[in-house]
């Protein structure tokens, strides 16, 4: 159950947040404003394990990560270097914000220039002087729907902490395989930490929601044949928005049928196999 209410800023503020491992519930409180129109969260009810993310450029893109404790974040970060998926659009902008050349003059980090894939950073390289929020697992079908962004939780229930952190750490000295903006992200590393689970399809895009609500955006009033039941500007922002709703739903990781729970070790392997051959 949980329990809200409404602060002079007009936001809703949450006093509680359910976090279901092993079928106990912990609660976490704190200033943290976890409603419906933000996850913000304080430093200080980070906990090992979390899913944490900041957005970049005026809020187009997030960048996600594993918060492991000790003020470190474990995340998933595209070279600027060597470019492997550049679109040759401004899409490139937004997708090497994510890289680490920003925090290459931390005391903390070191000189971080010249690294890339899956890295360990401090929180305030990882935030880039962005805001902290944290990502929600195992949310009510409402709730997630009424998320205006995709990228900032989902369906799927998180594993404990233990299983967590120890595939973000193996993740960190093994990679997670080439950045890819529609199938290996950020955001695809940081669910696969939580949940364990992965697309088995080679024809979908990945685990992250950003991904799935950018394609659901474009193609909501395109793709959809109920367009020509109405002509009206109101009608067509109905029928559009319907559409992307649904396609977000049935996109999700909690509910796409695609996706296995993979072993990170048998994942590492299976990676190492198809770069043999």
């Amino acid at each position: 159950m949980r329990k809200g209410v409404r602060m002079g800023s007009g936001n809703f503020h949450s006093m509680f947040n359910y976090n279901i491992i092993n079928g106990e519930k912990s609660v976490r409180t704190g200033e943290m404003k976890m409603g419906v129109l933000s996850n913000r969260i304080c430093r200080e009810d980070l906990k090992p394990g979390d899913h944490i993310y900041s957005w970049r450029y005026a809020y187009i893109y997030a960048h996600h990560g594993i918060y492991i404790g000790e003020g470190k974040v474990i995340h998933f970060t595209q070279s600027q270097g060597g470019r492997e998926i550049g679109t040759g659009t401004v899409l490139d902008r937004v997708i090497f914000s994510s890289s680490s050349s920003e925090a290459s003059n931390c005391a903390a980090c070191g000189d971080q220039s010249g690294r890339y894939g899956v890295i360990s950073s401090c929180l305030d390289c990882f935030l880039a002087d962005g805001e902290l929020y944290l990502f929600q697992y195992a949310v009510s079908p409402a709730l997630f729907l009424a998320k205006p962004r995709g990228g900032t939780c989902t369906i799927a229930a998180s594993d404990p902490t233990s299983e967590v952190l120890h595939r973000a750490s193996f993740l960190l000295h093994n990679g997670f395989g080439v950045y890819h903006l529609f199938k290996n992200n950020c955001e695809d590393f940081a669910i696969y930490c939580k949940t364990g689970l992965l697309v088995i399809t080679r024809i979908s895009v990945g685990r992250s929601g950003q991904t799935t609500s950018f394609l659901a955006a474009a193609s909501a009033i395109v793709s959809s044949p109920l367009r020509y039941l109405t002509t009206s500007f109101s009608g067509l922002a109905a029928v559009g928005y319907g559409m992307y709703c649904f396609s977000r739903l049935v996109s999700d990781i909690g509910v796409r049928r695609d996706v296995e729970k993979v072993a990170v070790e048998m994942l590492v392997s299976a990676s190492a196999g198809c770069q043999e051959t």
